[in-house]
């Protein structure tokens, strides 16, 4: 186009040169002068706002390429959005090395309102921090009227077994979580319900944590927090193959939630550990007044994964195309008393009980006049996995020491301390990639008053092939259960199968 408008210069010149001669005179000249500097100047018009319209399409283009780079997350080729924006202030532009090294935050694209699976949804991003949350839930049908109707345990009382058949709302949480003023610096804060026992203390719960990450291999917290005495218990929460319940071995040997102080990391990419220091065994629905003032709870893991991420899931939903494994060690210590134990349906309760389901600080249980009001719980576990192309296989083992009994009458009584001892067994397949979940589980207490076991075959369907949404269902078997509570879909002394199905979100 710049050629057609010099070529229209040109021609226009050499028209003047003829057309003059044939009519000279000095007006003429002058008019015909004049005439063609107007053209001239207009032609120059008209070629410097070419040349000012193309730089501008080359500088549009150029911001297109670097916004469609920073989309894709790949890093810029072209002078950053930022410096074509801003005035120009006579200074020389930034070398190549120093905008090469621009906070990480202006190379990566925002994560405002983007959502990953079963770890929820950006809602708010500053330079300050940043809020995620997360909604979990599940509606759960239960049907135990084939469990035997009584119950008659060790020392030969029976019970009414508490037989249902009901649908519940049975959870519902609200988590946010996120970190603020420095990216080290996390929190937590959720609002936890257990609709089935509506009307009971804790039945809600507000609770969370802080923590800081003072290296990769330390991080500081102080809240409220699980003691990692069991695997059920290190954080791997809602990914069990079951939906919120446990088999019966860990649910009588574990501990709980609890406010305190830990500290946890990674010695190397293998090798993790937790050690927590808390106010008991189960402070949910426990008051601070009905504590002891003497911080005699405390709880560790060690954890080895030699080959590679075995992941928080008990199966392999992730198809892991190499084997990985797992070994974990837990230890848990704690003074407890009769005051500081939670109500049996309060939420995630942990009571200190026989194998034949009793409380041992119910009074009058081992004799008239005879009370226990404090004793010593110390528990050990060891667990190990596999898990390969959709298919694993994991057991845990537990040993419980009951002892130090203290209380009215204590020193009447026939025995200084109680030894139980579990396992527990869990398989799973893939029928179907990241879609349907076939596992079969089992667990056994060998115990002073008794030996109760469980056994359960279920299926997990997931329809959008991941874990945000699962429907579960299950039959399990139960001989002597000495655990239970509304929450759960077993009973104490239940005897008998039990089926359950759930829809659960994780989202």
């Amino acid at each position: 186009m710049l050629h057609s408008v010099r070529n229209i210069g040109v021609t226009a010149g050499l028209v003047s040169s003829l057309v003059l001669p044939a009519a000279f005179s000095p007006a003429a000249f002058a008019d015909a002068a004049a005439v063609q500097a107007e053209i001239l100047e207009r032609l120059q018009r008209l070629e410097s706002n070419q040349l000012e319209l193309e730089q501008q399409l080359k500088d549009r283009d150029a911001r297109i390429r670097e916004l469609e780079e920073q989309l894709r997350g790949e890093p810029a080729t072209a002078t950053t959005v930022r410096e074509q924006q801003a005035p120009d202030t006579g200074a020389q532009p930034a070398p190549a090395t120093q905008r090469a090294a621009a906070p990480e935050a202006e190379k990566k694209p925002s994560r405002l309102n983007t959502h990953t699976p079963g770890k929820g949804t950006t809602i708010a991003e500053t330079d300050s921090g940043d809020i995620n949350f997360r909604f979990y839930a599940y509606t759960r049908y239960l049907n135990s009227n084939a469990l035997d109707k009584e119950y008659t345990d060790s020392f030969g009382q029976t019970s009414k077994v508490d037989r249902r058949q009901d649908f519940q709302v049975n959870k519902m949480n609200f988590y946010f979580s996120g970190w603020a003023m420095d990216p080290k610096f996390h929190y937590l804060g959720y609002v936890w319900t257990t609709n089935a026992s509506q009307g009971r203390d804790a039945q809600v719960v507000v609770a969370g944590n802080m923590q800081y990450d003072f290296t990769n291999w330390l991080t500081g917290g102080v809240g409220i927090d699980s003691l990692p005495g069991t695997r059920t218990t290190e954080g791997n929460f809602p990914f069990w193959l079951s939906v919120d319940n446990r088999l019966i071995s860990d649910e009588f040997f574990r501990p709980s939630y609890t406010t305190g102080i830990w500290v946890k990391g990674g010695l190397n990419d293998k090798l993790n550990y937790k050690l927590m220091l808390g106010n008991n065994l189960s402070q949910l629905g426990v008051d601070a007044g009905q504590l002891e003032n003497d911080l005699a709870t405390w709880s560790a893991n060690l954890t080895w994964m030699p080959f590679g991420d075995y992941g928080k899931g008990f199966g392999d939903f992730e198809m892991h195309q190499q084997p990985v494994t797992r070994f974990g060690l837990n230890y848990t210590y704690s003074e407890e008393d009769r005051q500081s134990q939670p109500d049996t349906e309060d939420v995630e309760n942990v009571q200190l009980r026989l194998s034949d389901g009793n409380i041992i600080f119910d009074p009058g249980l081992f004799g008239d006049g005879i009370i226990i009001t404090d004793a010593t719980y110390q528990m050990a576990a060891f667990d190990a996995g596999l898990k390969y192309k959709g298919s694993s296989i994991w057991g845990e083992y537990f040993v419980r020491w009951l002892d130090d009994f203290k209380g009215p009458g204590s020193s009447g009584l026939s025995f200084n301390d109680f030894k139980d001892h579990g396992f527990q067994l869990q398989t799973s397949t893939m029928l179907s990639p990241q879609a349907v979940q076939l596992y079969l589980s089992g667990s056994k207490i060998f115990g002073e008053y008794g030996n109760p076991w469980d056994a359960r075959l279920g299926i997990n369907v997931y329809p959008w092939r991941n874990k945000v949404v699962r429907w579960n269902s299950e039959l399990i078997y139960l001989d002597d259960s000495p655990v239970g509570a509304l929450s759960l879909p077993y009973t104490v002394g239940g005897s008998g199968p039990v089926f359950n199905t759930n829809l659960e979100v994780n989202y």
